[in-house]
Parts: structure tokens; C-alpha cells; sequence
């Protein structure tokens, strides 16, 4: 086989990324101490960074840099400070969720490589070829997707000239990546931000079918379906697990490393992946690669699970014989350990030191020599074999000779002064002036020249771009009047309320449909006031039923929250709304997609508050929307939350599953807080809080910003809550947008059970 197949590993720290370099990590995947979402490794400072890039290009090994977080507007100057900063760093590609970031980037720093994160929720070709439009030069797929949507997907992704990287070993979450809301709502610690507190590791109370812990899902391991991922085209392979030490990096990616050489070399498979069950796991599936959903997925303990495995692998039945094997898988990590420490031992990331020299005379050349330190592990270590590298010296001079002079002496303190530069991430700066001669000069331009040649000499013969001042984005006023109602229902029996309200009217659609059924298509044909709203998650052919609609009603106006529909929308010269999934925190975001992809507005993430809210800039022509009231979701899930909380007789979720089904229930946690699980005809599980989402204070904070307030109406996650007078609540919000205090005493005795707890407290 001749194609690479990239070995794609974590590195939580400096240690960790150590080890999968000796592993034999093609790349690694790291965050900065900001801006990444996984704020609990222990994460890398710049200088970390740059020490890191020169140690992994050393080995052929690439960097990927994780800035992989929504970005608040008051953000954006520190973002873009780094970003000049990385784009001279050597790099090898930034992998972003914000959509802002793909505006900045390409408009301002073309040479990075974006890769799109798995917050995206990539998972159908629309959004294939939306992130290909934006800017995008390699996807993360939805970890949900077996096979088959693999390699479609990823046969497209090769013909638009974007790489795809799938999940294959590591932590599995139950929710779609990017649609997980449950930490944030509960505890303020959003996912979308880096800090998800993992609610779905949660105990329980004991649910009907005896588990603890309901949403907790096996350990993703496709270390046998290795074959089916290469026959798929998939280009990398990604290792989970940037919260995890330097010993478990290791152990993965050394015996992931074995069994990609065995395949490549004979095309067969090592049958032993004893190994992987020695460091933390929660025992493996891979039943979302193999499409087979079934309650196997699931493991009631969300603890370490290798002591268990090796127990239950030894057959041991006495105490001594159970400590036997509790014994053994000490002694095995142990030397796993002790052969990391041996590989790493001389592996140096630390700042090499930089003597730079001035020498000259009077009417000689100012002479400059440079003197790179060799790294001093290079022929110390054994842990790699690559070659010995001497110290390394740059010479240059100037095109002028030095001459006497009076006023403008190029002093020693005046060159250190302009030289101080190269005292940073990458080197220890030490100045020497033994062969100087003092009262001389030659003129300032010539300096500056030197000191750009030297810059692009130590820069590997790159030009050093220079840094980008980005202006702060003008805001748009709000085109005329005050902010409108518009509301969202989901069924039939609503249809009424259009003869109620003048306000918009949006129809949400499922997230699945009966293939050639027309009933979405003959419904919106009959009443052209409904306004399609698409759902976040679209696979497969429910997109491609979706895109369906589109061309049938060619409807004037949509929302979308899936960004493969923005997409077709854009194509079909359709006016189309960002969706509040899209999770649009800032005005690069906005930009990004009214630029890019002719989008007319946005809904702005409920997550932010006022503050973070009031900062955001509305691009000219675009408006912005703000949910008041709705169902507050926590988590969407491709599996089913029936079968650990009351049961399901059937083994494993069938196609029928999505259209039929329609059960709800409660799960309540330890603490005692109680969210209904509810799944509709036709939509994915998913899990809500058991409070709505109110907020009339927005109406009076920000009744400037926003052109439209929303209200949710539909039936969708109401669990054991009364269902409200929809009538009464539309006449109530709306009289609210018409200032009336006393519509919004109406509204907070109506809605008792709500909470803007998210308005309050924001990212």
C-alpha cells in the first residue's frame, strides 16, 4: 500500500507529547493554556510550543494546535495576537470550531492550515463542501458514523481536496460533539468553552433496568476495523485522550503504531491488542463504526476498567489468584513505563541558545555571525537514532563599510537594542561585541536590513511575516422599528395560532424522514406562511431528504442549525437564518457567514450573557435573533437513552426507530436535579433540563441589538411539565415587546419552572 495513513496522537503536556513522538505518531494534537477545549490537560505555554515544534519536525512528526473553542467578541484582539505569533512558529495546522476563526484566518493569515474540529458535527456533504467553502483544508467526522458514511464522505472530501480524520481509540460521548449543552446548563462549565464537566459520567438514581450510571458509554476502540477505516480512504487516524498521562500516549500509540506497519507491510492484522486494556479504558466498543447501536455500548461504571478486564481474563477464582493477575498488569504497566522513560530520557525541548557576534573596523563590513547551540541530547540519546547535528552558524554583512562618525554611533547598546527580538520562544539570546570597534556606524536601513536577513536565515529560509493589525469591526445599526415575535411549532394541531400573530412563523422539521415521503413537501406547499427550520443533525439520507424540501418548496426564507442545508441554500440562491446550534458567539462568525455563504442572519448562542452579548458587532444588511423562551437542550444522541433508564425490547436501535418511536421519561441524578428524556417521531434522543428557558430581561438590556425575539412553542422536551396556553403566551410575549410590565408578571407566574441562568452567567 502506497498512500500514508497518518497516526494521529493527543499530547496533554509536554511529557505526553514526548512519548508519541517515540511511539511513532506521524502528528500530535496540542493546546495552549487558552483557547482549547480541553482546559483540564495540562496543556502547553508558547514557549512549551515552540520547543515542541522543533523536537516532533525534528522526527517528521507534525504539529496541530487545538483553538478549537467558540471565541467571545472581547477575545478577538488576544486571538488575533496569537495567531501572529503562530504564524511564524512553524505550525503544521490549527484546528478551530468558531466560524469566526475561518474569516480571520483567511483574510489575514492565509498560510495557516485550518483543520475542522469535531465541534463541528460533520457528518453529511453539505457541510463538506460549506467547510471547503470557508476555508477548511481537513474535517473531523462526526465520531457517530459508521463505515459506510465514512467512506462516502470522505470519497467527496478527497474530490473537493480536503483530508478527513476519524476518531479510532479513546473516550466516547454519548451526545453529538458541538450539541452537548448538559455541562454547561447544569454547572456553567460549557463544552463549547473547554471545561465540559462530564455530567454524562454522572451517577444516577438507580434507573428501571438497574444502572447507575445511564449515559455512560464504553471506550471507542477500532483497533480490528483498521482494514475497513483504510478501504474507506480515511487519510488519519485520531487517538483520544489529551487529559491522559504520558504512559497511556505511549502504550496507544506504540501498539496502534505495530498494527498500522503490520497491515501496510502484509496486509494482515495483529491479533493481540492486550496492551490497550493495560492502561485506563472503560472496556471498548465499536459499534458506532459498525452501525450496530445496541446496549453492549454501554458500561455502568465510568471508572478505569483494566484491573477488571485482567482479572476476568485470568480465570481467576481465589483471592491469591486474583491478586496474581492485579500483580501482573502492575508489573506490565510498570515496564511500559520504564521503556518510556528510556526513549524520552534525552529529548530536549528546552530554548536553544543564540550568540549573535558583531565584529568590524573602520571601512570594513559590519559582520554578523549567529551561533545556534546543538541540541546537547542529540548525541547523548539513543531513544531515536537520526543523526548527530553540530552547532549551526549564520554569517552576514553589511553592503557598507563602517565609518567615523559623531552623531549616530551604532552602538553596542543601540545593536543589542535592535537585535533584542531573537530573545524569545525559540531562543536564549547572548550578545558578544569582543571584535567591535566603538564610533562607527553605517546607515540605520542597513541594520534593519541585517536584522530581517537573519530573521529569515533562522527562520529556515521563510520569510517572517510580519505582524497584522486588525481593526475593530463597526457596528451596524438595526434597520427600522422595534424587534419583532417570531415563534417555532413543531405540529398540525398548531396551525391555528398563525391566525393569531402576525409574527414569523417557523415549522421545525425532523431529524429524520421516510425516504420519498412527501408529507413535509405537501404540508409546506399547502401553507407557504410556515418557514422550514431544519434541525442540527442530518445523516445520511435524512439529508439528502432534507435538500429534498429545499428543492421542492423552494421556500423563501429558512432557518437552518445544520450547516450542509446553509450550504444548499446558499446554492439555491435561498435566504437563509443561522440557527442558535450554530452556536454564533461572535462577529467574525457573522461575517464568516454572510460573506462567505450570503447568510441574511443569525440566531446568537443563548450560552453568552449580556455583557458578552452587547459586544458583538452586526455586520450592514444582517440581522440578528435571540431566543426568550425555550426548551432547554442538554444533549442530542445518536444512541438510545431508553435502554439504560426503562428499558427496550428491542437488541439494538433499528432504522424504524427514528420515525416510530416516541417514549419519554426522567432520569434524576445524585444531587437530586431531575431532566426529561424525551425523543419525538422522527428526532433523535435527546435530554433536556427540567426547566425552560425565560428570559425577558433581554427584551430591556439589549432591545437595540436584536431585530427579532424568538419563542419556542413546541411540545419538544416538555417531560412531566404542564403544557402552557400557546395562545396566551404568544399575546403575552407579545405585549411584553411592546414594554408591558404587566404581560411579563403574566409570563414569570405562567412559566414558573425556568431559569436564564445562562444569560446571567455566560462563557
Amino acid at each position: 500500500m502506497s498512500r500514508k495513513i497518518e497516526l494521529l496522537a493527543p499530547g496533554g503536556d509536554v511529557e505526553a507529547i514526548k512519548a508519541a513522538i517515540v511511539a511513532g505518531a506521524n502528528a500530535v494534537y496540542c493546546g495552549l493554556d487558552t483557547f482549547n477545549a480541553r482546559n483540564r490537560a495540562a496543556n502547553l505555554s508558547f514557549d512549551d510550543l515552540t520547543g515542541i515544534l522543533r523536537l516532533a519536525h525534528k522526527y517528521d512528526c507534525e504539529v496541530f494546535l487545538t483553538l478549537n473553542v467558540v471565541i467571545l467578541e472581547q477575545e478577538l484582539p488576544t486571538m488575533i495576537k496569537l495567531l501572529n505569533k503562530l504564524v511564524n512558529s512553524g505550525i503544521d495546522g490549527i484546528i478551530v470550531q468558531d466560524l469566526g476563526m475561518f474569516n480571520l484566518v483567511k483574510k489575514f493569515f492565509p498560510t495557516l492550515d485550518i483543520h475542522a474540529s469535531t465541534q463541528l458535527t460533520t457528518h453529511n456533504e453539505g457541510q463538506l463542501h460549506f467547510l471547503k467553502k470557508i476555508g477548511a483544508s481537513r474535517v473531523n467526522l462526526s465520531r457517530e458514523l459508521n463505515i459506510g458514511e465514512i467512506k462516502s464522505l470522505t470519497t467527496l472530501s478527497h474530490e473537493l481536496g480536503v483530508l478527513t480524520e476519524v476518531f479510532v481509540h479513546g473516550a466516547l460521548c454519548i451526545a453529538f460533539s458541538g450539541q452537548c449543552y448538559s455541562s454547561s446548563v447544569s454547572v456553567g462549565n460549557s463544552g463549547n468553552r473547554g471545561r465540559c464537566s462530564q455530567a454524562c459520567r454522572d451517577e444516577y438514581e438507580v434507573t428501571a433496568t438497574g444502572n447507575k450510571y445511564p449515559l455512560n458509554l464504553k471506550d471507542n476502540s477500532a483497533y480490528f476495523d483498521l482494514p475497513e477505516l483504510v478501504a474507506a480512504g480515511v487519510d488519519s487516524l485520531k487517538v483520544e485522550g489529551r487529559i491522559k498521562g504520558a504512559h497511556y500516549v505511549y502504550t496507544v500509540i506504540d501498539t496502534w503504531r505495530k498494527q498500522i506497519d503490520q497491515f501496510v507491510a502484509t496486509g494482515k492484522l495483529l491479533p493481540d491488542d492486550s496492551n490497550l486494556h493495560k492502561v485506563f479504558n472503560r472496556d471498548f466498543t465499536n459499534s458506532f463504526l459498525q452501525g450496530n447501536l445496541t446496549k453492549d455500548m454501554f458500561i455502568d461504571n465510568p471508572r478505569d476498567h483494566s484491573v477488571q478486564h485482567a482479572v476476568g481474563n485470568s480465570d481467576g477464582i481465589s483471592a491469591i489468584q486474583i491478586q496474581e493477575a492485579k500483580d501482573e498488569l502492575y508489573i506490565d504497566r510498570n515496564q511500559l513505563g520504564a521503556e518510556l522513560r528510556e526513549k524520552i530520557q534525552y529529548l530536549s525541548t528546552a530554548k536553544l541558545p543564540l550568540k549573535i557576534e558583531f565584529s568590524g573596523a573602520i571601512d570594513t563590513p559590519l559582520s554578523i555571525s549567529a551561533i545556534i547551540g546543538a541540541d546537547a541530547s542529540d548525541s547523548a540519546s539513543d531513544a531515536i537514532s537520526n543523526g548527530d547535528q553540530d552547532a549551526k552558524t549564520i554569517n552576514i554583512q553589511s553592503d557598507s563599510v563602517l565609518a567615523v562618525t559623531e552623531k549616530s554611533e551604532l552602538t553596542e547598546k543601540t545593536l543589542a537594542k535592535r537585535f533584542k527580538s531573537f530573545d524569545n520562544a525559540e531562543f536564549n539570546l547572548e550578545f558578544c561585541f569582543a571584535g567591535y570597534d566603538s564610533g562607527l556606524s553605517i546607515p540605520f536601513k542597513e541594520v534593519t536590513s541585517l536584522k530581517n536577513q537573519l530573521a529569515f536565515l533562522l527562520n529556515n529560509s521563510i520569510e517572517v511575516v510580519p505582524n497584522v493589525e486588525v481593526a475593530a469591526l463597526d457596528k451596524s445599526n438595526r434597520s427600522s422599528g422595534k424587534p419583532t415575535l417570531s415563534i417555532l411549532i413543531a405540529d398540525e394541531k398548531d396551525f391555528h395560532l398563525c391566525d393569531l400573530t402576525g409574527a414569523d412563523v417557523y415549522f421545525k422539521l425532523p431529524e429524520s424522514f421516510k425516504k420519498d415521503c412527501p408529507k413535509y413537501i405537501d404540508l409546506l406547499k399547502a401553507n407557504p406562511r410556515l418557514i422550514p427550520w431544519f434541525p442540527a443533525v442530518l445523516i445520511g439520507k435524512d439529508y439528502f431528504e432534507a435538500v429534498k424540501i429545499l428543492e421542492q418548496v423552494q421556500p423563501k426564507r429558512i432557518v437552518t442549525n445544520n450547516t450542509g442545508i446553509a450550504y444548499k441554500a446558499y446554492e439555491m440562491d435561498i435566504e437563509w437564518v443561522a440557527g442558535p446550534f450554530l452556536n454564533t458567539t461572535n462577529s467574525y462568525a457573522l461575517l464568516t457567514l454572510q460573506e462567505e455563504l450570503n447568510c441574511a442572519g443569525a440566531f446568537i448562542s443563548n450560552e453568552i450573557n449580556r455583557l458578552q452579548l452587547r459586544n458583538i458587532a452586526r455586520p450592514d444588511d444582517f440581522k440578528l435573533y435571540y431566543s426568550i423562551y425555550h426548551p432547554i437542550l442538554m444533549m442530542t444522541s445518536r444512541q438510545c437513552f431508553f435502554q439504560q433508564t426503562v428499558g427496550c425490547k428491542k437488541p439494538s436501535i433499528e432504522d424504524g426507530c427514528m420515525l416510530k418511536c416516541e417514549k419519554a421519561t426522567t432520569i434524576k441524578n445524585v444531587k437530586g436535579i431531575q431532566f426529561s428524556i424525551d425523543k419525538q417521531k422522527g428526532g433523535y434522543p435527546s435530554i433536556y433540563n427540567h426547566e425552560q428557558f425565560l428570559n425577558l430581561d433581554v427584551v430591556n438590556d439589549l432591545t437595540d441589538l436584536f431585530d427579532e425575539f424568538f419563542i419556542d412553542l413546541t411540545n419538544i422536551g416538555a417531560g412531566s411539565k404542564a403544557e402552557q396556553d400557546k395562545a396566551q403566551l404568544i399575546q403575552h410575549f407579545e405585549s411584553v415587546l411592546q414594554g408591558s410590565e404587566q404581560a411579563s408578571a403574566q409570563l414569570n407566574q405562567m412559566i414558573t419552572v425556568s431559569t436564564n441562568a445562562q444569560y446571567r452567567q455566560g462563557l
